[in-house]
């Protein structure tokens, strides 16, 4: 499916999962500290579940990131994206710079409105089932959905740092600061959402992207959802 066609079809199902579904998922969420393959993770773990199994409804499974979720969640208020990336990014405004907006901008809602309008598009891809949610608090979103498994990708913050130094051409200590500012801040979302050590904001299963391989990384998560029975 065309990122641009995945981006319309959040946006509908925005629409028509707004009340309980009555059995939502199977989902697979995917969280992961700063200098982890999320995304080649989410890619081919997607890839490997439709080759390896035909549905028979036809549906096949799919990745989301931050970008699709964040512009459903924009047409949904009618705002432009830009304009929510703060949330997306778990930033905050403070109290002045909230007012002044409410003011000045034709666009403004409330940090609350928005917050809310994420959680619901999150939850209406989970209510259609077949995803693989990349971030985005994820797991503190759907972590009441039964037929769900959530995972996290860590490693050692110098093994992380050194990735990130080298892909970004910058100094290591740099990168090393870097890496901890976004950790915090995918931290902050999923507190956001699940609650500061709660159960909610924690994981099924934590791989070390240090010492295992993409590939087996997938092979135990298609495993792990085989014994669960979300293949059917």
């Amino acid at each position: 499916m065309a990122k641009v066609d995945l981006v319309q079809y959040l946006i509908n199902r925005h629409k028509e999962c707004l009340k309980p579904c009555p059995e939502p998922g199977p989902i697979i969420t995917l969280s992961r500290e700063m200098g982890c393959s999320g995304t080649q993770v989410a890619q081919m773990l997607v890839n490997e579940l439709n080759y390896r199994y035909e549905f028979k409804s036809g549906d096949t499974w799919r990745w989301v990131g931050k970008e699709e979720i964040q512009n459903a969640a924009a047409h949904a208020l009618n705002l432009p994206p830009e304009e929510i990336n703060y949330v997306m990014e778990a930033r905050k405004k403070t109290m002045m710079d909230d007012i002044l907006q409410s003011f000045s901008s034709k666009y403004y809602k409330s940090d609350r409105i928005i917050r809310k309008t994420v959680k619901e598009v999150i939850r209406s891809i989970a209510c259609n089932g077949r995803v693989v949610i990349l971030g985005r608090g994820g797991v503190a979103i759907t972590r009441d959905i039964s037929r769900s498994l959530h995972i996290n990708l860590e490693a050692p913050l110098e093994w992380r740092a050194l990735r990130i130094a080298e892909k970004m051409q910058i100094d290591p200590k740099e990168a090393e600061a870097f890496v901890l500012s976004v950790d915090k801040q995918r931290e902050e979302f999923r507190d956001y959402f699940g609650g500061k050590n709660t159960d909610y904001t924690r994981f099924d299963i934590s791989f070390n992207s240090m010492t295992l391989t993409v590939r087996e990384i997938v092979d135990v998560v298609i495993k792990a959802i085989e014994i669960r029975k979300f293949i059917y």
